[in-house]
């Protein structure tokens, strides 16, 4: 009961302190200005007007884009560079093992990340190089820009895009087949994707042999030694921990995955 009394107390205290700030603020209106003028930042003001003109009505939905672009990018980055692939192929490594849920998926997708910058250092490098320091220098146009730095990704894409995925969305999109520099953004990046996952899902039919080999010979020997009841996972997990750490695993994964793509 004096609990129930303590809380009913304080929610009058709070409702008496909300009217008291909205009559104060009602009473004395520079004084609720004032107030909202300290609590904005220095030198920041938050202004919306509408638009009177064409070119300022351009001028918001070129801003529009720009935020959905960006929100967009995350997604667009993935889908662009090796991430895809080295991610998809850690995830068959743990899958083949066996492990359940080691590496944890956040120790997976870090990797793959990494290995992602790691990779694409270089086209990233000569884009800041060839396309987004003249342009913050004011030394090219934006169009140029785009155009330079599209240049090396689009060429980054091309060398690991497979020839029937390309013919396909060529195809689709009705581009010229013999020209393979002007194939169209749209059409080069879903082949780009699917050239990906396809290359992703070879390099783990690859990782998967050995480690099947291993879990067919260890069912075979425990059907034949009379121990049905034992589950054969028991057994395999640790001779298949034990032949990936003797065999260096990891060196032969990172550098397969890591030369499978053609710079």
């Amino acid at each position: 009961m004096n609990r129930l009394g303590r809380r009913l107390r304080c929610w009058v205290l709070i409702a008496c302190l909300a009217g008291l700030s909205g009559s104060a603020g009602a009473a004395f209106p520079e004084l609720a200005s004032d107030t909202n003028a300290a609590l904005m930042p220095m030198g920041l003001k938050v202004q919306f007007d509408s638009a009177t003109s064409p070119k300022e009505v351009s001028q918001s939905i070129r801003i529009l884009l720009l935020l959905t672009a960006l929100s967009l990018a995350p997604s667009a980055i993935i889908m662009t560079t090796s991430f895809t692939r080295i991610l998809i192929v850690l995830g068959f490594l743990r899958q083949a093992l066996g492990t359940q849920q080691t590496p944890p998926a956040q120790v997976i997708t870090g990797m793959a990340l990494f290995l992602t910058i790691f990779v694409m250092m270089p086209i990233w490098t000569k884009i800041n190089t060839d396309a987004i320091q003249p342009y913050i220098a004011e030394q090219i146009t934006q169009q140029e820009a785009w155009q330079k730095g599209i240049a090396p990704l689009r060429a980054f894409m091309e060398k690991q895009v497979g020839a029937s995925e390309l013919a396909l969305f060529v195809e689709l999109r009705g581009a010229d087949k013999d020209k393979k520099k002007e194939v169209p953004l749209e059409a080069l990046i879903p082949a780009f994707m699917i050239s990906e996952l396809k290359t992703a899902f070879q390099l783990g039919f690859l990782i998967y042999l050995p480690f099947l080999v291993i879990d067919l010979v260890i069912a075979s020997s425990l059907m034949s030694l009379g121990m049905m009841m034992l589950p054969p996972m028991m057994i395999s997990l640790p001779i298949k921990l034990l032949f990936f750490v003797l065999a260096d695993g990891w060196t032969l994964l990172i550098r397969g995955v890591v030369s499978s793509f053609s710079l």
